[in-house]
């Protein structure tokens, strides 16, 4: 019964992506470019996920929370092979490397194996850009709104298992409505994103996909040096910078907006968000100021853009930070530390979680000073229940586990330590770029095959937040399955 739950989940979602796909072969035909064997591919792929869909298409689905947990952690997998092979069939990449690129494209790292970007075909840059897009806000979420017609209750256990952030909230009744609202707000900022980049002079390809890698805070680009290839346009970073920062605030928050309801932006997590964006760029911006002796409005353009990039996980770069001083790595290494908002579509530990800890650490400094007294934990007003405070050290502990663990490897394997720490902080927060050998400037293409499924697996993890893929190692989750 569970197989068959899973199977039919799995492919409605994936001939929903395959459908999808076929914007890559448009973009194809555009260009005038060889799109026949994607479209063949393609066409593969849609025909044998509709074959076991209509196989099973008589079954009542039944799905339970062990359900949507291996749906959800197989459904990257199948998508990060189905988005590898029209990049290993036109790029001539290995499967491994493949892989990792679209692992890094759906769970929006935005860490790439090409070294020459703008030497791919348009079709293939804007399959990238796609692939941000798609795992931006979560797939789950688009299967959530197709799911719903099939089986209601099924729908909000499958949205529980990608949701990310502390809670689930909906702001309407039915959770295939709150889906698609969440949708309809990712839209609109996509679109406003693609038209003011178009206005500051970006060409309507680059605007569609540095558009899509915006808002996703994927960081995927279609030039060589990101976005330093714009630095001169300060209209385009500004923008940039700006929809990152907007992409990084939880998406309920702009949901609310719409219906006029401005409480969302007015919560503990928006307003340290904001604080430590600020008070990080201000710090960057005058260490930029003495390193290189840039005017104040070159470096706070420079650094605003870094610390929003690094804090919301995007990934993108307009100069090498990595190349300023130790200080100014030390500082874009704290905002890397952050994170967006729970409920965006950033990575990382996220604000929220940070707030918790350092009240919780509060509270328990307090209570050895006045043992007798009960001492609570409030976020905005509300107390914290006991199972929010321990799911929030828990998740902690298994993602900085996750990051020792993924450290120690690449270090055993012979590369330094700062590669090594922030390239494990960058795969795991779903970053993208760290510092030394995995700066900015450079890319994971020297890694071995085997390192690159390794890291596809800890991009994973941290883009699912961990516990729903180390639930997996439990044995009592595998009992009466």
């Amino acid at each position: 019964m569970a197989f068959k739950n899973i199977l039919k989940i799995l492919s409605l979602i994936c001939m929903t992506v395959s459908a999808i796909f076929l914007l890559d072969i448009f973009v194809g035909i555009i260009y005038n470019e060889r799109y026949s064997e994607f479209l063949e591919y393609d066409a593969l792929f849609f025909s044998s996920n509709l074959f076991v869909w209509l196989f099973l298409r008589k079954h009542e689905l039944n799905l339970k929370i062990k359900d949507s947990i291996l749906v959800v952690n197989l459904l990257w997998i199948l998508l990060g092979i189905a988005g590898a092979i029209p990049l290993v069939l036109y790029t001539h990449i290995s499967f491994s490397s493949g892989f990792f690129e679209s692992i890094s494209g759906f769970t929006t790292t935005g860490a790439t194996v090409y070294t020459n970007i703008e030497d791919l075909p348009h079709m293939i840059l804007f399959h990238r850009s796609l692939m941000h897009w798609l795992g931006g806000l979560g797939v789950i979420v688009l299967g959530v709104g197709l799911l719903s017609m099939i089986n209601p209750t099924g729908s909000l256990s499958l949205f529980k298992a990608e949701s990310t952030g502390v809670q689930l909230e909906k702001l309407t009744p039915k959770i295939k409505d709150t889906a698609v609202s969440l949708w309809l707000v990712y839209f609109v900022l996509t679109l406003l994103d693609i038209l003011l980049l178009k206005f500051f002079g970006m060409n309507w390809f680059d605007a569609v996909n540095h558009a899509f890698s915006t808002v996703s805070t994927g960081g995927f680009s279609t030039k060589n040096n990101s976005m330093g290839y714009f630095i001169s346009q300060d209209g385009i970073i500004w923008t940039t910078t700006i929809f990152m920062m907007l992409s990084g605030i939880n998406f309920l928050a702009h949901l609310k907006l719409y219906h006029k309801d401005f409480s969302g932006y007015k919560t503990e997590e928006v307003r340290w968000y904001l604080i430590i964006f600020l008070v990080l760029s201000l710090a960057l911006t005058f260490v930029h100021i003495d390193t290189t002796g840039d005017s104040f409005y070159d470096a706070l353009k420079n650094s605003s853009f870094t610390i929003a990039s690094v804090m919301t996980t995007t990934g993108f770069a307009t100069i090498d930070y990595g190349t300023w001083s130790h200080l100014a790595i030390a500082i874009v290494f704290i905002g890397l530390l952050m994170g967006g908002n729970a409920g965006s579509t950033a990575g990382g530990i996220k604000i929220i979680r940070h707030v918790i800890i350092f009240k919780t650490l509060s509270s328990e400094l307090k209570r050895i000073i006045h043992p007798n007294t009960i001492i609570s934990v409030f976020v905005d007003g509300v107390k914290q229940k006991e199972r929010i405070l321990s799911s929030t050290f828990g998740f902690f502990m298994l993602f900085m586990i996750t990051v020792a663990v993924v450290t120690v490897y690449i270090y055993a394997r012979g590369y330094d330590a700062m590669s090594a720490i922030s390239g494990a902080f960058a795969l795991v927060g779903n970053i993208g770029p760290g510092f030394s050998l995995v700066g900015p400037a450079d890319n994971f293409a020297f890694f071995s095959d085997f390192d690159k499924i390794f890291f596809s697996i800890a991009m994973i993890i941290g883009r699912l937040e961990c516990y729903t893929v180390f639930v997996l190692l439990s044995s009592s989750f595998w009992k009466k399955f």
